[in-house]
């Protein structure tokens, strides 16, 4: 996108900045109401293919959004396929330029009072390095916004960028001295040489890896290698985030949803906003 056409964008932004702020009474986003607090744990799959992608999470305070993008020419577009891409849906106008519009408004934060980061996952579905080196490229315009690594040490911001998708990212990104995103690791990154300041997340698809879909007694073999997984990423300063999981509303769910939250899970994965938020708010306590 052309400088001016950016701050063009952006100026028209900022001008319905507070008509699209408009959530329910209490989000821990909005002001002038007593904020409820963030769902640090409610992870966004595919969040895009929400009405209003970004804000339906905030709406729902989910702690983590994900965005799949395409490299088309020198553009960042969002869609879970070729066939999905619109050139006005980009990264910049979905979630980089409205975070960052956030952020303002709320002094340094995306939730208000809350200095913990949002999570966007940025799932990569181009050629990895250089849809990667092309990502850095334009998280480099927006100063002070990311976590960043730089020279050895972690520098929090308000949003963390974690870097998922086609693998090949992880050249350029480890050749980095300075980055503005980390990389999701899988779980035979578990136990290796990558520390948490370039993986802080191991994602994994459940399916892969366990039997169990919430019907019937969980089996003890698979709940104590979901446990010793957990903790070995605890360990290490790392968290787990497991996709594929059953995602329809119903005892199954639930029974699932109740084993990662006794287990300790970091981020659970869902499509339905509102039941998964529904269901921390009950099990708040955990």
């Amino acid at each position: 996108m052309a400088l001016g056409t950016r701050r063009g964008a952006l100026t028209a932004f900022g001008a319905t900045l507070a008509a699209v702020l408009a959530p329910p009474a209490g989000t821990a986003f909005a002001g002038g109401h007593q904020p409820r607090p963030p769902l640090w744990r409610a992870h966004a799959h595919n969040d895009y293919e929400h009405p209003r992608p970004l804000f339906d999470a905030l709406d729902h305070r989910f702690g983590s959004v994900e965005a799949d993008i395409f490299l088309v020419g020198d553009q960042l577009l969002i869609g879970h396929t070729e066939s999905d891409l619109d050139p006005t849906r980009t990264l910049e106008s979905l979630y980089l330029d409205p975070l960052a519009e956030i952020v303002k408004a709320n002094r340094g934060s995306v939730y208000r009072g809350y200095r913990r980061p949002l999570q966007l996952l940025i799932d990569i579905k181009t050629e990895g390095s250089s849809t990667y080196l092309e990502l850095d490229r334009h998280l480099q315009r927006y100063t002070h916004l990311f976590t960043t690594y730089a020279h050895g040490c972690v520098h929090p911001g308000a949003v963390t960028n974690v870097i998922s998708g086609d693998r090949a990212a992880r050249t350029p990104m480890e050749a980095q001295t300075v980055r503005r995103a980390f990389y999701d690791g899988r779980l035979t990154d578990l136990g290796t040489s990558a520390p948490a300041s370039f993986v802080p997340l191991i994602s994994d698809n459940w399916q892969l890896n366990f039997t169990w879909l919430g019907e019937g007694a969980f089996p003890d073999a698979e709940r104590q290698k979901l446990r010793g997984i957990i903790g070995q990423a605890h360990a290490r300063g790392q968290k787990v985030r497991l996709w594929n999981t059953p995602d329809l509303a119903g005892p199954a769910r639930d029974a699932l949803w109740t084993e990662l939250l006794a287990a300790g899970v970091d981020y659970f994965n869902t499509d339905d906003l509102a039941g998964l938020e529904a269901f921390l708010d009950a099990h708040r306590s955990a």
